[in-house]
């Protein structure tokens, strides 16, 4: 099943960069922007998250906390975050379980191998953990202010 716009959220709870459990529920009250990346310190997923961060003053004004998701390891995104001062949380999901219920595990190739991996995705939530927004195959260009849009809009 393909999650759309107006579906609930599915709820997880992933591991943080600071190694604490974070829930998808600990932030009702409050949108979310809940965005997959493929991987740390890789030159698109490192621009996105630069992104993220230099639009972060403007999503907090607009009562939005920033979730980024990939499947490295708590202390590998410690050091990413360290290295490029992200002001948001880096959530592991090693197994890929969180990827799977938000269906942005595809098939890529790389080098003519193919293989499971992320798609860069955006999930835009409210206040109720109900889906306002939804991005799949993300150029990074221009994506924080296509959500930063679709927030002022909602």
């Amino acid at each position: 099943m393909t999650l759309k716009v107006g579906d609930k959220a599915p709820d997880f709870a992933l591991f943080s960069d600071e190694n604490k459990k974070v829930s998808l529920k600990d932030f009702i009250g409050k949108k979310v922007v809940l965005y997959f990346y493929p991987k740390d310190d890789t030159p698109g997923c490192t621009r996105e998250a630069c992104d993220f961060r230099d639009g972060s003053a403007r999503f907090a004004n607009e009562n939005t906390v920033i979730l980024g998701i990939s499947k490295d390891k708590p202390a590998r995104h410690q050091k990413f975050k360290q290295k490029y001062q992200l002001p948001f949380t880096l959530l592991s999901d090693e197994n890929a379980d969180v990827c799977e219920a938000y269906g942005v595990i595809n098939k890529k190739s790389l080098f003519g191998k193919t293989f499971l991996g992320i798609q860069r995705s955006t999930f835009l939530i409210d206040e109720k953990g109900i889906i306002r927004g939804i991005w799949r195959k993300v150029k990074v260009n221009g994506h924080t202010e296509q959500v930063l849009n679709e927030l002022n809009e909602s």
